[in-house]
C-alpha cells in the first residue's frame, strides 16, 4: 500500500518506535564488537591539540579568504584589461576556460553573464563550462531553481549545471556581516567575484544569529563606514537582504551554511550542531524560518544544513552515521531538518556534509561504542561519506534536491596518513578520495559539492591543491 504520509509524518514514527527499542535493549548488557585496523586510519592524537589546530586553521582561512576578497576586487580590472571581450550584444560577454576549474568571465560590466541559451534566469552551461545565471528584474514565474538528476545538478530544463564558488565568513563570527569590510567595498568584491566566474557564494552563519533575525533583533553589523557609507544604518538582516539583491544582480546564487551553533569565531570546531542552550529544535526552527522567509526567492539556491559534523571515537558527543534516531545521528538530523524545510518551501537544494569518522564493520560495530582507533576510517572534519553507501540519506519525493558535500584539505592544515613521501593523484584517489566521498558520483549516486578546499599557494600546499584543481576539472565537480 502506498505511503500518503509526509516525509516528517514517517520520521517522527521512526523516533517515536526506536525509543521502544531503547527501553527494551537496556535491559541487557551491550557488547562491544572490535574489528580490525584499517590500513589509512588515523594515528591516536590529542584532541585538545587538534581542536587548536582547527581553530588556528579556521582563523587563517578567514585571513586568506579577506586577502583574496581583498585581492579580486583590486585586481578586477586588471583581469578585464588583459583580454578584448567579444561582445555578444545586450550586456552579454564569452568566457574564457581557466586552468582551475572556474570560469574567468570578462566583461564590461559587473554582471555575470555568458554566452549560451537563456531559460528563466538560468543561461546553462555547455560541457567544461560553469553554468552562468543571469539576473532579470524580477523572478520568473517558476522560479529559477535546481534540481538533481543523477550525480548531476541540473536547471529546470534538464541541463547540467556546474556550480563554482566561494565561502565569505563573518555572519558566523561576530561581524554580523562580511569579514574583510572594514578594509574593501561591499559592491566592488561582489562584482569582482562574478567577474572572476564565480557562480555561487557560500554564506556561513550560525544558528544563535538566525534565531535573533527570527526573533525580530538585529545585532548591529561592524564595517568600515567610510568605505561603505551606502550600508550605513542598515542592520545585519538588512545588509544580508542587501547582499543577496546585489548577487542577484550579478548572476550569482547563493548557499546559506549553518556553519557553528552559536555565533564565535571558533564555533566551527565544536562537534555538533548543538551547543549549550541551542537545541536541536533551534537549529531545526532556524532552518525552518530562513526557509519560509526567503521561499519566493531563487538567489538562495541551497540550504547546507551544517559545518563539518565531527567527533572522535571517545567522546560522548560525537557525529555519527547509521540507521537510528540517536540525537547525535547526523543522516537523521539532517533528514528531519530537510523534512521540516521542504513544508515551508519545497524548491531549495539541500547540501549535507559528512563526519570525520566512520566504522570499518559498520554492519557489526554500527552503534560506535568501540572507543579504539583502529575501528574507524578517518578523514578530515565533514569530508567522511562512508555512510552514504550503507545509509543513504532518504528525502523522500525530494531525493531530486539532494547534493552531498565533503570538505577536503592539504597538509598545512594536518598532516594525513595520505600525505606520505610521494604521494600523488592516484594515491590521493586510492587513499583518500574514493572511499570517502567520490564514489557517489561514480556510482551516479547524488552530485558532489566541494564547499571548502583551498589553502596557501606555497608547498607543502600547493601540490596537494594542484592535484584537487585537476580532480575538479577533469570531473566537473560543483
Amino acid at each position: 500500500m502506498e505511503d500518503n504520509r509526509s516525509l516528517l509524518d514517517r520520521l517522527n514514527e521512526k523516533e517515536e518506535a526506536a525509543g521502544l527499542d531503547k527501553a527494551e535493549a537496556n535491559k541487557d548488557d551491550i557488547k562491544e564488537d572490535k574489528t580490525s585496523s584499517t590500513r589509512y586510519a588515523k594515528k591516536k592524537n590529542t584532541d585538545n591539540a587538534e581542536k587548536v589546530i582547527w581553530g588556528a586553521c579556521g582563523f587563517l582561512g578567514a585571513i586568506f579568504l579577506i586577502m583574496l576578497i581583498v585581492f579580486i576586487s583590486r585586481t578586477a580590472g586588471a583581469k578585464k584589461a588583459d583580454k578584448d571581450p567579444i561582445d555578444l550584444g545586450n550586456n552579454t560577454v564569452t568566457t574564457s576556460q581557466t586552468g582551475s576549474g572556474n570560469s574567468e568571465v570578462t566583461g564590461q560590466t559587473g554582471n555575470n553573464s555568458s554566452q549560451g541559451e537563456q531559460n528563466g534566469n538560468i543561461v546553462s552551461s555547455e560541457k567544461g563550462q560553469p553554468v552562468v545565471f543571469t539576473s532579470n528584474a524580477s523572478q520568473s514565474k517558476e522560479g529559477d531553481w535546481l534540481f538533481v538528476e543523477g550525480n548531476q545538478i541540473v536547471d529546470r530544463e534538464g541541463k547540467p549545471v556546474w556550480l563554482t564558488g566561494v565561502n565569505w565568513f563573518g555572519y558566523n563570527t561576530g561581524t554580523n556581516t562580511f569579514d574583510g569590510l572594514w578594509a574593501c567595498d561591499l559592491n566592488s568584491s561582489i562584482d569582482a567575484i562574478a567577474d572572476h566566474g564565480f557562480n555561487l557564494l557560500r554564506i556561513p552563519i550560525s544558528t544563535e544569529l538566525l534565531l535573533q533575525w527570527k526573533n525580530g533583533e538585529y545585532p548591529t553589523a561592524n564595517f568600515n563606514q567610510a568605505t561603505n557609507d551606502y550600508l550605513v544604518g542598515m542592520n545585519s538582516l538588512e545588509i544580508f537582504n542587501y547582499v543577496l539583491d546585489r548577487c542577484e544582480q550579478n548572476g550569482i546564487k547563493v548557499m546559506l551554511d549553518v556553519h557553528c551553533a552559536k555565533t564565535d569565531a571558533s564555533g566551527h570546531t565544536v562537534n555538533l550542531w548543538t551547543n549549550g542552550d541551542i537545541t536541536e529544535q533551534d537549529f531545526i526552527d532556524a532552518w525552518v524560518w530562513v526557509a519560509e522567509t526567503y521561499k519566493d526567492n531563487d538567489t538562495i539556491i541551497a540550504f547546507d544544513l551544517e559545518n563539518e559534523p565531527h567527533g572522535k571515537p571517545f567522546e560522548e558527543e560525537k557525529a555519527i552515521w547509521n540507521d537510528s534516531t540517536d540525537s547525535n545521528n547526523w543522516k537523521y538530523v539532517a533528514e528531519k531538518t530537510a523534512a521540516a524545510i521542504f513544508e515551508k518551501n519545497p524548491n531549495v537544494l539541500i547540501v549535507v556534509e559528512g563526519l570525520e569518522i566512520y566504522p570499518v564493520d559498520i554492519k557489526t560495530n554500527g552503534d560506535y561504542h568501540s572507543t579504539d582507533d583502529d575501528d574507524y576510517y578517518f578523514s578530515w572534519w565533514g569530508g567522511n561519506l562512508r555512510g552514504v553507501k550503507d545509509y543513504p540519506v532518504d528525502l523522500g519525493e525530494f531525493n531530486n534536491k539532494l547534493v552531498y558535500s565533503p570538505h577536503d584539505y592539504g597538509p598545512t592544515v594536518y598532516q594525513q596518513p595520505w600525505f606520505y613521501d610521494g604521494y600523488d593523484y592516484d594515491s590521493l584517489m586510492a587513499d583518500c578520495w574514493h572511499d570517502n566521498w567520490f564514489y557517489i558520483k561514480e556510482e551516479n549516486i547524488a552530485p558532489l559539492l566541494i564547499g571548502e578546499w583551498g589553502g596557501f599557494m606555497t608547498e607543502p600546499n600547493i601540490t596537494w591543491m594542484t592535484y584537487m584543481r585537476q580532480l575538479i576539472k577533469e570531473n566537473h565537480l560543483n
